[in-house]
């Protein structure tokens, strides 16, 4: 079995009741774009943004390797997750909404209701086992769309 396919399985333990599933399908994306938001809004050295960089173009690298070392389906979801977080933070910012203040609202918001989906389970959130879980949360919600697209991971 594929890492990938083991760290799924394991995430998929603790998400099994219907509500806890329905507001990770909401909440987890929300967290990925708004911890995005939170990098993005600390402030870069001038060495990094005269280059037009911030820490979370930083940042992503990493992770998105992370995530095509875990599938290459994976990895291509995940960057059009966090193109699509960066096109969010943009338009806050073409908003004149404040990025930091928006995004660690919606931060706390969105993880009262991943632990709100967690008592209704009666499981415990599985990062407090394994903090790789905090990735595979992401990559797990991926999994049902691209089932539904008939694609594998």
């Amino acid at each position: 079995m594929r890492q990938i396919e083991r760290l799924l399985s394991r995430y998929n333990e603790s998400h099994q009741n219907r509500t806890n599933v329905a507001i990770h399908a909401i909440a987890v994306p929300c967290i990925f774009f708004v911890t995005v938001g939170l990098i993005w809004s600390v402030p870069a050295p001038d060495w990094l943004s005269q280059f037009n960089i911030n820490w979370a173009h930083v940042v992503v690298i990493p992770v998105l390797y992370y995530y095509f070392k875990l599938s290459g389906p994976i990895g291509a979801a995940m960057t059009l997750l966090t193109l699509a977080s960066f096109g969010g933070v943009k338009l806050l910012e073409y908003l004149h909404i404040s990025v930091w203040q928006f995004c660690l609202a919606l931060f706390i918001i969105m993880w009262i209701l991943q632990f709100v989906g967690h008592k209704i389970e009666g499981k415990k959130p599985s990062f407090l086992e394994d903090l790789r879980f905090l990735l595979v949360g992401p990559a797990w919600w991926w999994t049902h769309w691209l089932k539904r697209m008939n694609i594998g991971y």
